[in-house]
């Protein structure tokens, strides 16, 4: 289970995400507002650079009119949301059996290494961070990462150089995460 990280900054939705959450809990029959919470977490993190604070996710329950455990009970489930801040690219390993078969405890270690962080911690550049997360679903291309919303696969050592240099280099769009 994932820890809870506090901090005191206040956080509200844009105008214009609220709206879309607004819009979402319409789509619900009356009183049904937590039906929107994933889709409602994924916006409070992608205002809130990238992360859900403890305030993000309590203006979460406030706007879906639920309780603050029920939204913190769905934050911690999944791995997809960060409780923690996190740098530019988060870097997300599988490391469940067919890709630790296939090498991903050692491109893990290895990026670990090259980036001079352990899991879940931030670069000094605010670049990077590396999380270690359950099956991503692509065991045929192991090893393999997820960057956004795409899989970076069959990794090795070059493969890792090459999307660090890259990432540095602005050469991967932050829209999409996927190399040029």
């Amino acid at each position: 289970m994932h820890a809870v990280t506090e901090n005191s900054a206040p956080f509200n939705y844009s105008d214009a995400s609220l709206k879309e959450v607004k819009a979402l809990m319409n789509k619900y029959p009356e009183g049904r507002g937590k039906s929107a919470l994933i889709r409602a977490l994924h916006i409070a993190q992608e205002e809130n650079n990238g992360w859900l604070s403890v305030p993000a996710m309590d203006h979460v329950a406030e706007v879906l009119g639920i309780t603050p455990i029920e939204v913190y009970e769905v934050a911690t489930f999944y791995s997809m949301y960060n409780l923690e801040p996190v740098g530019k690219y988060v870097l997300e390993f599988c490391q469940t059996g067919p890709c630790a078969i296939e090498g991903a405890e050692r491109i893990i270690e290895y990026t670990k290494l090259k980036l001079g962080v352990g899991k879940n911690q931030i670069t000094p550049d605010g670049l990077f961070t590396i999380k270690q997360v359950e099956c991503l679903g692509a065991c045929g291309y192991a090893p393999m990462m997820q960057v956004g919303e795409f899989f970076h696969e069959h990794l090795d050592e070059a493969k890792i150089d090459q999307f660090i240099e890259d990432c540095r280099a602005g050469k991967i769009d932050k829209g999409t995460w996927k190399m040029h």
